[in-house]
């Protein structure tokens, strides 16, 4: 029946615990999960301290008369968001040279998406090159069926 495909696509929905990453396929992946969650992390905890902060200055009403004019303030604000930069920025260089590493393939495949078609290219192989078409309508299986068909 028809509700049956509409449950099946429920089912495979994202719910709240689902909207990370997907799982990864190899370490360099691995590490760019890891960079994620650690960058989102920072993010989060300032996040919570500027409302903190924001939230403290809306509803007290009392003033530090140092806060308006110190060197001690500046130098603070001057000095942490560097610090956090370079918390984010290390990691980030490290993945960067990570994914820059030069291997040699054993085998290297152009495909590209055309409009009807998909082309592909073997370039290893004196240039091997072929094009590939949907299979026209009235040679389709009973059970085959494409995208715009469901």
């Amino acid at each position: 029946p028809s509700y049956m495909k509409i449950l099946s696509f429920v089912s495979m929905m994202a719910t709240w615990a689902n909207l990370g990453l997907q799982d990864s396929s190899s370490p360099l992946m691995e590490q760019l999960n890891f960079f994620h969650d650690h960058t989102l992390l920072i993010l989060t905890m300032i996040t919570i301290l500027v409302g903190y902060i924001m939230g403290m200055l809306m509803f007290n009403k009392f003033t530090n008369r140092y806060l308006l004019h110190g060197q001690t303030i500046e130098i603070i604000w001057t000095v942490l968001p560097a610090i956090i930069l370079m918390f984010i920025a290390f990691p980030s260089l490290r993945l960067l040279y990570l994914m820059d590493e030069i291997n040699t393939p054993s085998i290297t495949l152009k495909s590209v998406g055309h409009q009807w078609y998909w082309s592909y290219e073997y370039s290893d192989f004196l240039n091997l090159e072929f094009d590939s078409y949907m299979i026209p309508t009235n040679e389709l299986e009973m059970s085959g069926f494409r995208l715009l068909d469901v």
